[in-house]
Formats: C-alpha cells, structure tokens, sequence
C-alpha cells in the first residue's frame, strides 16, 4: 500500500512541475522576448519560460516600450545566445522565425518543436509611431498565439475546472 501511496505522490509531484519552454529567434532582440515575457505573464508558475537567439543583439526598446504598454515588465530581459541552454532539458522548443526553425540544433529529451512565423518587427521602417504600431502588431499576434497554444495543452484541464465552476 505504502508503494502505491509513494508512486501517487511522484506522479503528483512530477505533473506539478512547470512546462520548461524555450522561444528561439535570429537575434533574440523582439519576437522571441515578447514571447518569453508573454508566457511568464499569462502562464504564471506553470511554465519555466526562457528565450535565446542563434545570434546575440540586445533586447529591442520598443519590444520594451510596446510590452509595457500592455502591462507587461520586461525588468531583465537581456539577449541570450541558444549555447547558454543547449544542454538543458525542455518540454517545447518554439521558433518565432524563419531563420532559427532552420538553424535550430537537437536538443536532449523529449521534446516537442513548434515553429511560429512572425514578420520581424525590427525590420519596420517609417516613423516612430508607425514602427511602435509594428511591434504592437507583433505583441497581439504572439500573445493571441500563446493563448490558443495553452488552451490547446491544458484543453481537458480547463474544460474539466470549468464544468464544475
């Protein structure tokens, strides 16, 4: 009895771990940090959430300025080379550009892949309002992206808790 009471109790415990996942992008200047940062808001402690670049930049102040906007702090954001988390462990790995779902290297374990193709708001040109309103577009799109990706994972979960709300 004792054996299934302990065998429960990892089960538990190891369902309760948070999801680690991992945005990868070219620069890991916009895409892959509002990403980051838009996961750590809406997901909260249920993911382990970090971003990187196949090349290092520095994170994008409009990135910045069109997150907080959105009530979203990006305290700490810095850009992070893909070599800093190569030999970890992740549940998703997710490309949010072209370029890095084609250079993306193997990483160790189980984990799944999912290629996200976002324009590079970096890229924008134009007025300051007009290359703010990019990066704002950039934002909805990522965030509308995560939200169906976590309905789409904790789908029974959420249906389960609101069926007896």
């Amino acid at each position: 009895m004792s054996e299934l009471n302990q065998s429960a109790s990892e089960e538990t415990a190891a369902s309760e771990q948070p999801l680690r996942v991992l945005f990868l992008c070219t620069h890991n200047a916009a895409r892959s940090q509002m990403a980051e940062w838009t996961l750590r808001h809406v997901g909260g402690s249920r993911f382990d959430v970090s971003s990187a670049g196949t090349e290092v930049t520095q994170v994008h102040p409009l990135a910045i300025r069109v997150m907080a906007a959105a009530g979203i702090s990006m305290d700490g954001a810095r850009s992070k080379h893909l070599d800093e988390f190569i030999d970890q462990q992740f549940d998703y790995i997710i490309t949010v550009c072209d370029r890095a779902n084609e250079s993306c290297p193997v990483f160790p374990g189980q984990v799944t892949r999912l290629h996200w193709s976002f324009p590079d708001p970096s890229a924008a040109t134009g007025s300051d309002a007009s290359r703010t309103q990019v990066f704002e577009q950039t934002r909805r799109e990522i965030t509308q992206r995560i939200r169906v990706w976590m309905l789409a994972i904790d789908g029974p979960r959420v249906r389960e808790t609101s069926a007896t709300d």
